[in-house]
Parts: C-alpha cells; structure tokens; sequence
C-alpha cells in the first residue's frame, strides 16, 4: 500500500527513480570531465610543471579510465550495479578533494589515474544499466542520458571561470565539483540494480558475438572520441595561444562549446526518435568537418572560432549516443560489449590529447585543428564501412538502423 502510495519517480523499484540516478550520475560525470581543460594552467602552476608535461595528465587519466572500462566490463555482468556505481562515484570524491592540493606531478599523476578509474566505472555502468531497463527503446534515453553528461559539462567550465575569479585559485573548483557528486552517490546507493542481462538468443540459447562488426565499432569510437577530447582539452589553449583571447575569454569559450554540445543532446532526443541513426551520424560528422574546415581556413579571426567552436560542439554532440543506440540494435550490449567500446573511447582519450600536448608548444596551436580535422576525415571513412557492413537491425524497432 506504502509502494502503491508512492510518487512512481521515488519509487525504488521503478525506472523512473533509477533513470533519474544515471542523469544525475551523468551531470556528475559532466562535471569531473570538463574541469581538467580550464584548470590545466593552474594545475601546472601547482606542480611547477611546463605545458608539454603537465599534458601527461590527459594520458594517465585516460589510462584509469580504460583500466576502469576493462574492469567494468568484467563486474557488470557478474554483480550488482548500483553498488558499483557508488564505488565509482566514492572514488571521485575522493580524487577531487586531494587533487588541487597535489603539490607535485608525480603526485598529481596518480590521483588523476584513480580518478579516471572511477570515470570509466562510472561511464560504462550508467551507459549499460540503463540499455538494461529500457531496450529495446533505448534510443531516446540513451541520447538524454548523454545529454546530462553535456549538461554537466556545460557547467564545469562556468563554474571554474566563476571561481577562480573568485578566489583567484582552483582548489574551490573540485571541491564544490566533489560535494555536488554527494547527493547522487546517497540516491544510487538508496535504489536496488537492474537485473544483470547476459548474451542470449530468444530461446536460451547463448549468442555469439560478431567481433568483426564489434572491431569495427570499437574503431569508430576510438576515431570519434579522439575528435571529442581534443577539441574540449584543447581549445582553451588553443585560443590563448593564438592570441585570440585571454584566459577568461577562452574559459567563456569552452562554455560555448559544451553549451552547443549540449544543445545537440537536447535536440537530439526527439531526433533520433523519427530520424534513422546513420542518417544522423552522417550529418553530424560532416557537420564536424564543415566547423574544423573553417577555422583552419581562417585561422586569425576571433569570430570565426566562435562560429567554428559552437557549430562543433552542436554537429559532435549525439553521435556517441545514436552509434551506442544503433550497435544495441546489432550486438545486445552487456557489460562486455560496452567496455569494448569504452576500450576505444578510453585509449582514444589516452592518446590523442598527450599528442597534441607533445607538438602543441613546438609546432604551434594549429596543431590541435590539423589534428582533429584528419581525426574526423577517418572517423567518416570508418562510418561508411561499417554502414556497408552492419547489415540489417537484430530487433524491430521502430525505424531501421
């Protein structure tokens, strides 16, 4: 009677109450993500570190989060998972209380390699519990689910610029990121897991995986989320040091960017529930091409960033999700399946923002354009394989893949 009384969104076995955990999970995430561009200066300044070293940071965290994304994919499919996720999430707290006070690189290092452990745990679980309560009409869910991931990080930048302000420093920037990570950690752990599903046919029967359709996906998200972290790890930097702005004009800028991003997601909900994924993963990559194009093409003009800026972060912003929603179609994402994708994002992430860091200081700031323009004309080619390749969805739903 008690249960029956309850507001559906409150109740502990419901959907909604575990749906509305993943967002806010994903805000978090948003948040923890995006900190790192706008305070890298002041991370370096901490630890009397150059540029191109503290650029090391990008890579290790990186490697937590793919150490994070092999280990998701083992424990998802074997325990419960909202107690995993709230380990995921106790981790970041943690990381982010200590980390402003790191007083060394070294140091610093370690605590950004815990913390990306935490974030690849975090991101493969809320990804795959809520594929897990909503398949097959994920879709629309999925792209809201990122969606809050992009609202968080709209926020990261803002805040950063609003206190470093101030305060003049950044350690008031994880700590408020970390408090705000309390109330979700509290509302997860309040709430029962999804029930864990496994690779099976409709009759029992176990279901193979298709490796060279995973391969290829996998591929792509390496490609496209290499594109992802080095425009948003890199473009306060690049602005700065292009001179077409100073450090609180680029912090504003990477606002843009994460605005439009998520932007993107919003409108992307009711996209993808009438429009065909590769439909929309087209146009969006050549959406990405188009914005990159045209800030190489007019590399001094302030506006042009801008333009450039806001219409990348707009054309970028559903693709993770729709591809997500499209390979649940083929493959029926277990744990495992979306750790491999994360393998991708993750090594992605690992490498692409260290090499940019690696050339940024000797080769100038137009690196990080050339980058991820050739980055974006990959991801395309890989896309139309796997078009040719994919074949037709596993389940009806709605419309074709």
């Amino acid at each position: 009677m008690l249960e029956a009384a309850t507001p559906k969104w409150v109740q502990r076995d419901g959907k909604i109450a575990k749906t509305i955990g993943y967002y806010a999970a994903f805000v978090a995430l948003g948040l923890t993500v995006a900190s790192m561009g706008p305070t890298i200066n002041g991370l370096a300044e901490n630890t009397g570190s150059t540029l191109s070293q503290i650029s090391y940071l990008f890579l290790l965290r990186a490697f937590g989060y793919l150490l994070g994304s092999l280990l998701a994919g083992r424990v998802y499919d074997r325990r419960p998972g909202h107690p995993i996720m709230v380990v995921a999430l106790g981790i970041g707290i943690a990381m982010l209380v200590i980390l402003p006070l790191a007083p060394t690189l070294s140091l610093l290092i370690v605590i950004v390699l815990v913390l990306g452990i935490g974030e690849g745990l975090l991101d493969v679980g809320g990804n795959t519990l809520l594929v897990w309560i909503h398949s097959p009409n994920v879709g629309p869910y999925m792209n809201a689910l990122h969606f809050f991931f992009g609202l968080g990080a709209v926020g990261s930048p803002l805040l950063v610029a609003q206190v470093m302000q101030l305060t003049g420093g950044i350690a008031w920037v994880y700590w408020l990121i970390a408090l705000l990570l309390c109330p979700v950690l509290f509302w997860l752990a309040y709430l029962p897991s999804p029930v864990i599903h496994q690779q099976e046919t409709e009759d029992g029967r176990h279901e193979a995986v298709n490796y060279r359709l995973l391969g290829l996906l996998v591929l792509f998200f390496f490609l496209f989320v290499g594109v992802e972290v080095s425009y948003s790890g890199w473009i306060f930097n690049y602005a700065v040091a292009s001179g077409l702005g100073n450090n609180a004009t680029a912090a504003y800028l990477n606002a843009v960017f994460w605005i439009a991003f998520t932007l993107g997601r919003l409108l992307g909900i009711p996209i993808s529930a009438r429009l065909r994924p590769r439909t929309i993963i087209l146009v969006d990559l050549l959406g990405c091409i188009l914005f990159v194009a045209i800030v190489l093409l007019w590399p001094q003009s302030a506006t042009v960033l801008w333009i450039g800026v806001a219409g990348a972060g707009l054309s970028m912003a559903s693709i993770f999700a729709v591809t997500l929603s499209w390979a649940e179609r083929r493959l029926h994402l277990t744990g495992f399946i979306t750790s491999c994708f994360f393998l991708g994002a993750g090594t992605s992430g690992m490498f692409f923002p260290w090499f940019i860091g690696q050339l940024f200081e000797g080769t100038g700031p137009s690196v990080t354009m050339f980058t991820i323009l050739s980055t974006d004309l990959a991801a395309l080619a890989i896309f139309l394989v796997l078009m040719a390749y994919g074949g037709r969805p596993r389940l009806a739903q709605g419309s074709t893949g």
